[in-house]
């Protein structure tokens, strides 16, 4: 294989890949990116775990056909070390791979694999369902629900989101089994029926790939991603990039028995002054349980922790509210999350009593609201 691709094109994508690469695996050939040519002026770039998977494609000029697996890690940080412009890129029949500037004496030889020795990556069944959905709808979504999905990789339908798309509603919900965040978009003029659960590690690519996903200038149109689902897959193309999951099998928890129907006691809180005051007391706050009390009487919240050894925190903030005294315990990183990915002035926290579960939405839309388990201090 010989070619030659532009630095700034070609770390792009390697860029991308070293997120699905498995650095870790039994398996030597999954910590690889494939480098493929695929036709006289095109060079494909695939990573997978055998979950997940990517591939993408780089314009390049080609004098010989060919393909060859390096290592992921050691290929970024060659072609960042490298000057900008073009790179020349030429693979032994030993795998062999060099990595030249042109114009420069920089070089490196890498030690890689047949490209035949790479696995396949999935391709979705021929007429697979496909949507369509705008980038910055797909960001939101994540970016207001990722946080409370659960990191324990044993807990399988914790350990993801539910996207779900029915009728013009697109939705995601995910939860840990102490908080739940639901986000849910309405798209105008599509008609769908889709659900699958999507793994975190899955999850944080897809937000990744959105950041990087820009609308060309000019363009009135937005720039979306297509989403088909195939089997036991899901396939999310966009950015020049195919990003492929295996969907998790499991059953997630009924999350709208989760969400209380009727809060009795709304308090309008100004959303910045909360999370300053929050993140104050809670250094205060015991290091195993994270928590504090929120003791709410007419117009002002008082925010109070405890903790044997540190000692104790306090703040108050004022807030709009005429109902009875309530004081209920919470772990403040919770709401602190919650808070982190808003953007409104104000927030309406709704509670019951002081074992109930609080409801945190915006004060200015209803399409998205968290639940957050109470806790006994």
């Amino acid at each position: 294989m010989e070619l030659t691709v532009a630095k700034k094109d070609l770390l792009k994508l390697v860029t991308r890949m070293q997120g699905v690469a498995e650095r870790k695996s039994t398996m030597p050939v999954l910590s690889n990116v494939l480098l493929a040519v695929e036709g006289p002026n095109s060079l494909r770039l695939a990573a997978t775990d055998l979950y997940l998977a990517i591939a993408g494609k780089v314009a390049a000029e080609v004098s010989k056909p060919g393909s060859v697996a390096v290592p992921a890690k050691d290929l970024l940080e060659r072609v960042k070390m490298m000057p900008d412009g073009p790179i020349r890129i030429a693979s032994e029949d030993n795998a062999t791979t060099t990595l030249k500037a042109t114009g420069s004496a920089r070089r490196y030889t890498l030690r890689g694999m047949p490209g035949e020795d790479f696995p396949p990556l999935p391709v979705p069944a021929e007429g697979a369902p496909t949507l369509a959905i705008e980038v910055d709808v797909l960001r939101e979504l994540i970016q207001k629900t990722y946080f409370s999905i659960s990191g324990d990789e044993t807990r399988a339908h914790l350990n993801s989101a539910l996207f779900e798309w029915e009728g013009d509603v697109v939705r995601m919900v995910t939860t840990d089994g102490h908080r739940l965040s639901k986000m849910e978009v309405k798209v105008e003029g599509r008609q769908a029926s889709a659900t699958m659960l999507i793994p975190l590690k899955a999850i944080l690519e897809l937000r990744r790939l959105c950041d990087e996903i820009v609308p060309e200038q000019g363009k009135d149109a937005r720039a979306q991603i297509q989403i088909t689902q195939s089997g036991s897959s899901a396939f999310f193309q966009g950015g020049g990039s195919t990003f492929s999951v295996k969907l998790v099998d499991a059953q997630f928890p009924p999350y709208s028995q989760v969400i209380p129907q009727n809060s009795d006691k709304k308090v309008r809180v100004p959303r910045g002054q909360f999370a300053d005051a929050l993140r104050a007391v809670s250094i205060a706050a015991s290091e195993r349980t994270g928590g504090v009390k929120l003791g709410i009487t007419g117009g002002v919240m008082r925010i109070t922790s405890e903790s044997p050894e540190s000692g104790d925190g306090f703040d108050e903030i004022p807030v709009d509210y005429a109902g009875a005294d309530i004081t209920i315990g919470f772990n403040a990183k919770y709401f602190l999350d919650v808070l982190g990915s808003l953007q409104e002035d104000d927030v309406i926290l709704g509670l019951s009593g002081e074992l109930d579960p609080a409801v945190v939405r915006p004060a200015s839309e209803r399409n998205f609201l968290a639940v957050v388990m109470p806790m006994r201090i």
